[in-house]
Formats: C-alpha cells, sequence, structure tokens
C-alpha cells in the first residue's frame, strides 16, 4: 500500500474538481490515508483552483481532477514556497515540470479518469468508487469493466451508474448556488459512506440530488440542435438555472447515444456569454481538449473538454470551427 508523500509542518489542503471524478477520487484516498484538510473546490469551471491557496508558509497539498496547465503558475507558487504537492490527474498537461517537492500521476489517455489513477495508487483498495467516478465521468465501458471485476449484480451496477450521474450533475452551474449542494458540503456527506449503497439507502442528499435531477430531466426531452452535421452536432441551452446544471449530463447522454459523432452543448450565463461543454466521437485523431483550446478559458481532455467563456459574438465562428475540426467521420 503507498505511504503518503513527505509531509511537511502546515495546514493540509485537498484540492478537488467538483464532479463525480473529483469527489470519488479524493473519497478513495482519504478513505485510505485520512487527514484534517482544508478543502478547496467549486462548481466544474471553476478550475483556477491552487490561486486560493496562501504560500507565506509550506502546506501539504492533494490536488485531484483539476487540469495542472491552468493553475502552473500558483503551482510554481507553492512549491517555491516549500509546500509539498500530490498531484492526479488525467487533463492535457502540456507545461507539466519536475520537482523535488511534487508527485504528478497522470495519465490523459481517453479510458482513464482521476479516479483511477487513485485506484492505482491504492492498489484497488476502494475500487467501487473508481467506478462510480467513472460512470459519472461518461466513462460507461470502463465503468461496466470495473463493476464486473469487483462481482456486482445488474441491479448494483445500474444503482453506481445512477450515483455516478447524481454526483456529476451536482457540479455544473455559473456559480455555487445554482447547485443542489456545494461541491465541499457534499464531499463531507459522502464522506461518511465507505460503501456507496449505504449512501443510496440512506443519506438523504441521495434523494435530494435524484429529485431534482429527474425534474431537471424532464427539460431536457425534446431539444434539438441548433446545428447539425453528419459528424455531429451542436445544441444551444436557455440562460436558466436548470440548463446550467444539466450541460454536463446532456452533452454525455449524447455523447453516449453515438459515440461516432462530436456533440457540443452551449449554455447562456447571466452576462450573456455561453459556457460550452464538448465531446468528441474520435478522441485520438480529434481530441477535444485540442478544439476548446483554440479559445480563451478552454481546454479540457481528449474525450471531454469545454469552454468556460464564450463571447455570444464567436457562437457563428465557433459553429464553423466546430464542423472544420471534428470532420472525421465524413468521406
Amino acid at each position: 500500500m503507498p505511504v503518503p508523500f513527505a509531509q511537511v509542518a502546515g495546514t493540509t489542503y485537498d484540492v478537488f474538481n467538483g464532479d463525480a471524478d473529483g469527489l470519488c477520487a479524493l473519497h478513495q484516498l482519504r478513505l485510505t490515508q485520512p487527514v484534517d484538510a482544508v478543502l478547496v473546490t467549486g462548481v466544474k469551471r471553476d478550475i483556477a483552483l491552487l490561486e486560493r491557496i496562501p504560500s507565506e508558509q509550506p502546506a501539504r497539498i492533494a490536488v485531484l481532477d483539476v487540469s495542472l496547465d491552468a493553475n502552473v503558475t500558483a503551482l510554481r507558487r507553492l512549491l517555491d514556497s516549500g509546500s509539498t504537492i500530490e498531484y492526479f490527474d488525467h487533463h492535457a498537461a502540456q507545461q507539466v515540470f519536475s520537482h523535488p517537492k511534487l508527485r504528478f500521476h497522470w495519465d490523459e489517455a481517453p479510458e482513464v479518469c482521476t479516479s483511477i489513477l487513485v485506484d492505482r495508487y491504492l492498489q484497488g483498495r476502494h475500487r467501487i468508487w473508481a467506478a462510480v467516478a467513472a460512470f459519472g465521468d461518461n466513462l460507461e465501458a470502463v465503468g461496466q469493466r470495473l463493476a464486473h471485476e469487483l462481482g456486482l449484480t445488474e441491479t448494483q451496477v445500474e444503482a453506481i451508474h445512477q450515483l455516478g450521474t447524481l454526483l456529476n450533475y451536482n457540479a455544473y452551474g455559473e456559480s455555487v448556488s445554482d447547485l443542489h449542494f456545494a461541491p465541499d458540503a457534499l464531499f463531507r456527506v459522502l464522506h461518511a459512506y465507505a460503501d456507496p449503497f449505504d449512501f443510496i439507502a440512506t443519506a438523504p442528499a441521495h434523494g435530494v440530488l435524484l429529485d431534482g435531477y429527474r425534474e431537471d430531466d424532464a427539460r431536457m426531452e425534446g431539444l434539438l440542435p441548433q446545428w447539425s452535421q453528419a459528424c455531429g452536432a451542436i445544441y444551444v441551452l436557455p440562460n436558466q438555472t436548470w440548463a446550467r446544471r444539466v450541460s454536463g449530463i446532456f452533452a454525455n447522454r449524447l455523447a453516449a447515444g453515438d459515440r461516432h459523432r462530436a456533440w457540443a452543448v452551449l449554455t447562456e450565463q447571466s452576462d450573456g456569454s455561453y459556457s460550452a461543454s464538448v465531446r468528441s466521437g474520435a478522441p485520438d485523431a480529434a481530441p477535444a481538449h485540442r478544439f476548446c483550446g483554440g479559445f480563451a478559458s478552454g481546454g479540457g481532455r481528449k474525450l471531454a473538454g469545454g469552454v468556460n467563456r464564450l463571447p455570444a459574438g464567436e457562437l457563428e465562428r465557433f459553429a464553423a470551427d466546430f464542423f472544420q475540426y471534428f470532420n472525421f467521420c465524413k468521406s
């Protein structure tokens, strides 16, 4: 069993993406290596999280499912201050560097999520939570494989599939006020349960998420694309709280329905700009993060990427670039 990275005096921080993968990655880690830590997280698009950590004193920091490229300046600052950082991530990391106080666990393969990296590190000790995360991160085949390895019944697989979906659903919003639970609060509730089936059966939070998801799910029925071609389609959702909450889940649903096409879900924000959730149907040939990186505040990974803020005036350009880039299924 792995031992914790070198410890330093000072505060411990757990920095994590507020979605299913970030929640389950940290949950696995702290079930095995419990520690009293300050939680640093936010909505799905809130990724510049290391900027929130002060560097006046060295700290011990765990970072999970947060883009290194989006945090590289703050990361260097914290390392230079003497902090020790254990970093798990599966997003693109073009600016990665070596440092004696940084241990970077990374794999950008399309079938890998951060919870799987933590599962490898912990040698499968809490693998069922990696399966929950895989389902939440739209890695259906991976989730099924992990569930099969664990010997789960079909009913159990359906239950953790739904749980992963609900945890991911809760992360999407323009601000925490859009969410049913702030991600740090949801982590504290979730972390009381080593067994996901106990959480499903007894945690009131599960019922709140399920009721909210079902209500928002009904609003997704009948949505039609704004633009559509053979290689993919783009949907535009209104400036509504429900739309911001379902944007990622809706993009995952579209991709699950046809994994050979590319998909984008644009959701209007309160300032008139749009957020974009993008899914690639050919992650190796046409990775989503490379397309999204062509826009300010864009990034992600091979299979799924996003743009945090797309000005309304760039929608037509986004659509044109989208169909030019994701032309892999054309003859």
